[in-house]
């Protein structure tokens, strides 16, 4: 009987020592087939999560962020116990007891889907393996998934702590709205820090991780707010928060920024800006900025990286001037917008269904794209045209509140505009709103104020038709103040200043006096004003004065004050093509300029960007000058990865520098003209402002020189001008290039653009008198007739100019570029070639002349 007994209870136990050998086998086998291809879990201790790039203002002004997936990254030691509290109490409550999984978890868990017959099935996973499964591997819920998450989150647990784990999830974790990261959704949901979140807040966050867009606080309030509690109640449970703190938050109301509780996050920044997405455009594209950073991290460097990189960009824009820039340009888009008569409005329209309901209204006008952008003389808003009566017309105002009367555009509104018809044409001039806008056309109005500052009424507006740019640079350190690329950025984010290719017309002659000034000519060089005709392949080429009127012999100076294109043409002819083009070239106006003669007016498209940049060079004595918009990015780390600024500071750290003595700074860039050439050029341009084409619309406290630039039939008008200290530019013209009529110089239209833009700017970067480099002298000469006159001589006439010490000046020659000179000039007359002996900036005597011939000729004509 015992031996029986034994006997049993000894098959018994073999078999059950078989069955967890077997199970263990098993199981063993399982794993090592799972374990084959896993993922290395070691990358995890490198892990570097895509985070937010920001732009800051040259002040530290937060004012742009850029991002794949909106988070910021925080560490586990600057996360608040708070927060870690609420996720731990809504996921994994024994997270810093289990060994990356929870048998307990996965029992119940298991136990429920029996019960339920796999209708209720409900995540086991601790919060190690959610890290596992968000970072190594797919979201599907499969078995095997499941048992490679296990695997994984073992392991993790002997390679990193549990800080270090949770920091991870923290960080990852997607919560909605587009906020990866619990940073990110605390700015998303509440426009909060971490560390000013209260308890029913982070419990919120808590909430969220199970199913984001279950919980949306807005549609889903109720079902949120149930989910809060229970992390609340949780919380309590697990000791985090005491049963009084809990009566508190568990009666808190569920607030948000989306319900209209909190102020959003982005209300703080300004809206995105020419001048961000510029610089969004370099870091992103190719470019030399792009270059030098690859160069410091040692690797490509694109759009990837900077919209995942964390990169902190300072840049330089003036935020008070960027304002004035925008002001000044959209001021003047929309005078002569206005003055063409022509209603064109934004070509939007709400449905009659929806006018009923102030909500619907506003939530359908909330939902159309218009430009929200605009300030100028007030903010700009969108408006729906709520109804239309015989002599006025009620609109529904986005973010202003209904007037018990209504808020309604007069008919004294509208008689300045033509209604543009779906045919082009034009309908007869408006005495009445409705002859411009219908029921539930979108428009844009704004307020207009008496002297006083009070309401008077609503006015009808509407983007610019005709588009431009303009542009402030520091002219010693290239860094931009100010730009602005078009009348609204979120009417049209093509940046004018930067990307448009436009004719710079005569704002471009100062290269070609340049090249002349270096080449052994001077400001009292006599050049012949007459007529010229030129045989090309495209026919004959008759260019022009813009006043169609010719003045003989006439000096440097005054060929440049009054912007004559004949004087132009000849001096270019004389000095030779190839000379121009290079000096071009020099002052990266043009990466390769075609040397033909027109060209020498302006014929060949750039950008203001280059232009501006260019004329930096002549304001600061003729040294390269690289405009930049970033003065230094830092990566997440806090190390800088690129600085603008070369300069060496000598004597900075040196203590014998005497007290209130400034330490000198050595500029280290590049001469690309003679200082001697550059101040004479900046004298000739001074005279452009003072009695030239400028001097109606330029005026100053201080020395200023700059050039007008009109081209062909009006279609592109330019000024660019410079202080010591600044130098801006303006352009203005259609996008697809047209006439801008009768009246249209770059004088008239873009000289007031700059004037109050730099009335502003000198006020905050002042302004001194050019300085005059050594080794010359001043001589006293006609302005007129290019004649030397006694010291002491004085009157309108005269000016001082300088000349090279010991240049051989030989006053009375004249030019006239192998053309022909005044009543001699030939009906038709061929280029031809010819020379002239001439001393250079540099003291040499070389052969100078026309370098052009037919097949380089082009049949421009620009003035």
């Amino acid at each position: 009987m015992i031996r029986f007994v034994l006997s049993f209870f000894g098959a018994i136990f073999t078999v059950v020592t078989l069955g967890i050998v077997a199970a263990a086998v098993g199981i063993g086998g399982i794993f090592w087939m799972y374990t084959r291809d896993l993922p290395s879990h070691e990358s995890l201790a490198q892990y570097k999560p895509p985070t937010i790039s920001r732009i800051y203002s040259g002040e530290g002004h937060l004012i742009d962020e850029f991002a794949q997936e909106r988070r910021l990254f925080v560490p586990a030691d600057e996360i608040p116990p708070l927060v870690k509290e609420a996720f731990i109490s809504a996921e994994d409550k024994n997270f810093y007891t289990h060994k990356g999984y929870d048998l307990r978890s996965i029992a119940a868990a298991g136990v429920e889907a029996i019960k339920s017959r796999g209708k209720s099935v409900r995540g086991a996973s601790t919060i190690t393996q959610q890290v596992m499964k968000n970072f190594l591997l797919s979201g599907d819920r499969k078995i095997e998934r499941k048992i490679k998450e296990i695997i994984l989150a073992s392991r993790i647990e002997e390679t990193l702590s549990k800080e270090q784990i949770l920091e991870l999830y923290l960080n990852e974790i997607f919560l909605g709205q587009n906020s990866y990261g619990v940073a990110a959704a605390a700015q998303t949901y509440f426009n909060k820090t971490l560390g000013e979140l209260a308890p029913h807040e982070a419990a919120m966050l808590a909430s969220m991780p199970q199913a984001p867009s279950e919980y949306h606080p807005v549609r889903a309030k109720e079902r949120l707010l149930q989910r809060r509690n229970y992390v609340l109640r949780e919380m309590r449970e697990n000791g985090y928060i005491d049963s009084a703190t809990y009566d508190h938050e568990v009666a808190e109301p569920l607030r948000s920024v989306q319900n209209g509780d909190f102020e959003g996050f982005r209300t703080a920044l300004p809206p995105r800006s020419y001048f961000t997405d510029e610089i969004r455009r370099q870091l992103s594209e190719s470019s030399q900025l792009r270059a030098d950073i690859g160069r410091q991290l040692g690797r490509d460097f694109g759009e990837g990286e900077f919209f995942t990189g964390g990169f902190s960009v300072r840049g330089t824009i003036d935020e008070e001037l960027q304002k004035v820039a925008e002001q000044a340009l959209r001021r003047e888009l929309e005078g002569y917008d206005r003055s063409s008569g022509v209603w064109r409005g934004t070509g939007e329209t709400i449905e009659a269904a929806k006018l009923k309901s102030e909500d619907d209204w506003r939530a359908a006008l909330a939902a159309v794209s218009v430009p929200r952008d605009i300030v100028l003389d007030g903010q700009w808003y969108p408006a729906v045209v709520l109804q239309v009566t015989d002599k006025a017309a009620r609109i529904g105002i986005e973010n202003v509140d209904e007037d018990k009367d209504g808020h309604w555009i007069e008919a004294k509104d509208v008689t300045w505009a033509r209604k543009k018809k779906k045919d082009g044409t034009l309908s007869s001039k408006a005495k009445v709103p409705g002859d411009l806008v219908d029921t539930g056309d979108v428009v844009l109005v704004r307020a207009i104020t008496d002297k006083e500052g009070k309401f008077v009424r609503w006015s009808l507006r509407q983007v610019s038709e005709v588009q431009g740019g303009f542009m402030a640079m520091d002219v010693n350190t290239g860094r931009v103040i100010a730009m602005q690329g078009g009348f609204s950025y979120q009417a049209s984010v093509f940046n004018r200043a930067t990307q448009a290719m436009r004719q710079p017309g005569s704002s471009f002659k100062p290269f070609v006096y340049a090249a002349a000034l270096d080449s052994g000519f001077s400001p009292a060089t006599i050049v012949i004003d007459a007529p010229i005709e030129i045989n090309t392949p495209q026919g004959v080429w008759r260019p022009r004065n813009s006043s169609n009127k010719y003045y003989g012999p006439t000096p440097l100076r005054t060929g440049i004050e009054q912007s004559r294109n004949l004087m132009t043409i000849r001096l270019a002819q004389e000095v030779g093509m190839e000379v121009v083009a290079g000096y071009a070239e020099r002052f990266g106006v043009y990466d390769n300029m075609g040397p033909f003669l027109a060209n020498s007016l302006g014929s060949e498209e750039t950008t203001l960007y280059r232009m501006v940049a260019a004329y930096g060079m002549f304001a600061n004595g003729g040294e390269r000058v690289v405009p930049t918009l970033v003065d230094r990015v830092q990566d997440r780390y806090g190390n800088t990865i690129y600085r603008h600024d070369r300069r060496t500071c000598v004597d900075c750290d040196s203590a014998a520098l005497p007290l209130g003595r400034a330490p000198r700074i050595e500029s280290n860039r590049e001469r690309v003209m003679d200082a001697i050439t550059a101040y004479q050029l900046t004298s000739m341009m001074k005279g452009v402002v003072e009695r030239g084409t400028a001097a109606g619309t330029v005026n100053l406290p201080v020395p200023t020189a700059g050039k007008t630039g009109t081209t062909n039939d009006a279609r592109d008008v330019w000024f660019v001008g410079f202080t010591s200290n600044v130098v801006a530019g303006c352009y203005i013209g259609y996008d697809q290039p047209r006439p801008l009529g009768r009246g249209a110089y770059g004088s008239s239209m873009c000289g007031p653009v700059f004037q109050e833009f730099m009335t502003e700017a000198v006020k905050k970067f002042g302004g001194g008198p050019f300085e005059v480099p050594p080794g010359g002298h001043f001589i006293k000469i006609d302005r007129y007739t290019g004649s030397p006159l006694p010291d002491d001589a004085s009157g309108p006439y005269v000016v001082a100019e300088y000349f090279r010490d010991g240049q051989d000046i030989m006053f009375g020659l004249a030019y006239d570029g192998g053309f022909g000179m005044g009543s001699n000039l030939p009906l038709f007359e061929e280029v031809v070639e010819s020379g002239r002996q001439v001393q250079t900036s540099t003291g040499q005597t070389v052969v100078v002349g026309p370098k052009a011939n037919f097949g380089t000729v082009s049949s421009g004509g620009l003035y």
